[in-house]
């Protein structure tokens, strides 16, 4: 027996503007209102088959500074920097983590300040 992760549950302010914000940058959906959030998930998806669903938990005390845990992302069916100004233009801001500018992702944040990167390697867009 084994474990498989299928939610990532992250604490927000917002999570109908976060949503907008996740459901354009990964293609998904709200799939589930739950009491406290949203649950946005792949189209068409069925809990537990394909990526993890991604619950947007409102709670007026997000956690501040950085996460232990956090978001990368690839482009899919594109290249880093084309997908770059997508995000940028969807709201995301540069984020600086102490990077050195030799790295092959790009530090970001969400309209609320979580962080996230935007790695090199396109995979597939299905």
């Amino acid at each position: 027996m084994a474990c498989r992760i299928t939610e990532l549950v992250l604490d927000c302010r917002d999570p109908d503007r976060l949503a907008e914000f996740w459901c354009a940058v990964l293609g998904y959906e709200v799939v589930g209102h739950e009491p406290d959030g949203l649950e946005l998930g792949p189209p068409g998806g069925r809990f537990g088959e394909g990526p993890p669903t991604l619950v947007l938990a409102q709670t007026d005390h997000p956690r501040a500074g950085k996460l232990p845990l956090h978001l990368d992302v690839s482009p899919a069916g594109g290249d880093q920097e084309t997908e770059l100004a997508r995000l940028l233009a969807l709201g995301a801001r540069p984020a600086d983590v102490g990077q050195t500018g030799e790295e092959s992702w790009v530090v970001l944040q969400d309209p609320e300040g979580n962080e996230f990167c935007l790695l090199r390697t396109e995979v597939s867009a299905s």
